[in-house]
This record gives structure tokens, C-alpha cells and sequence, in this order.
């Protein structure tokens, strides 16, 4: 039995959910985001909640009855707060800057890498080596900030390159 999918969800105020053709809209005051419905859940709206229900006890349904449920909640908490992820750039003559709509960065290879921002993603630079990546959608956020530290991960020998804030890189002995 989901522990997780049958936790209602509550709305907060200023936020609006609707559900209406197989998906689920939730507005609110940083924008609007929209998830289709998966099969074997059925989702219904009621006062200040949302409530995921499974159609059968099947393998298929218990799996996804938790999954919709959470992505409800992080599409509430997206238009309400917003997430952000903060990465680092380790490394001498490593930095970034913002061109437009372009995060441009110097990585230690013979060319800069430009990366082009999503829309709905915003990226600050601090001190040329600190970069958050902030917007509604959870899933967005995160695939921005790996694919930003997939073009240098950090090297376990010296320890350069792209790390998240919170990130322990392990240094390695090199050979004695």
C-alpha cells in the first residue's frame, strides 16, 4: 500500500489546480505547469485538496499511485517557492558568464562551451564561479544543473572542475 499516494495534497492560497482531459494544470503565482495524468490513477479536486486514487490493486497502479501524487506536490510547491539547484566552478581560469540567453564558460578546453537556457530556467552567476539554476519545474531544474556539470565533472585527482554546492569530491592519492 503507497504510504506516499495516499497523503492528499493540499492547496495553498493563491494557487489554483484544475483537472480536465487526462491532465492536471496548477497556477500560481511564479507561472503554470501541467502533467498528464498516468493510467491507473484517477485524480479529483476537492476544497483546498487534491486526492490520488488507484483504479485497481494492480503492480502498475501501485507503482504510479505515488508518482502522481509527488509530482502534483512538487508542481504546487514549484509555483509557490520555486527550486534552485547551486553548482561550483573548481579550477584556475575556470568561470562562467551570462551572453543573452547563453551561459558561456571557460572549462580548461581550448574552446568555451555555450550552453543554451531552456525558457522557464533562470541562471545567475556569482563571482564568475558559483551558478544557480532556479525555476518552476523540478524535473527542468535538475536536468539544467547536470547537464551544466556533465561538461566538466570533477576530477578525483586534483579535484577540478563543475560540482554541485553540496557536492564531496573525494581527492585520490596519485601514483606514489
Amino acid at each position: 500500500m503507497s504510504r506516499v499516494g495516499n497523503k492528499p495534497v493540499t492547496i495553498p492560497d493563491g494557487v489554483s489546480v484544475t483537472q480536465k482531459d487526462g491532465s492536471v494544470a496548477v497556477k500560481g503565482p511564479k507561472g503554470e505547469l501541467s502533467e498528464s495524468v498516468v493510467r491507473h490513477v484517477t485524480v479529483a479536486v476537492e476544497d483546498a485538496l487534491v486526492l490520488v486514487t488507484r483504479v485497481n490493486d494492480s503492480k502498475p497502479a501501485r507503482s504510479n499511485h505515488g508518482l502522481m501524487r509527488s509530482l502534483i506536490q512538487n508542481m504546487v510547491k514549484g509555483v509557490t517557492e520555486g527550486f534552485n539547484k547551486e553548482l561550483r566552478i573548481i579550477g584556475v581560469g575556470y568561470r562562467a558568464q551570462m551572453r543573452g540567453s547563453k551561459l558561456v564558460m571557460q572549462l580548461g578546453y581550448s574552446h568555451p562551451i555555450e550552453y543554451d537556457v531552456p525558457a522557464g530556467i533562470n541562471v545567475a552567476i556569482n563571482q564568475n564561479t558559483e551558478v544557480t539554476v532556479s525555476g518552476t519545474s523540478k524535473q527542468l531544474v535538475g536536468q539544467v544543473a547536470a547537464k551544466i556539470r556533465s561538461y566538466r565533472e570533477p576530477d578525483h585527482y586534483k579535484g577540478k572542475g563543475v560540482r554541485y554546492k553540496d557536492e564531496y569530491v573525494r581527492i585520490k592519492q596519485g601514483k606514489a
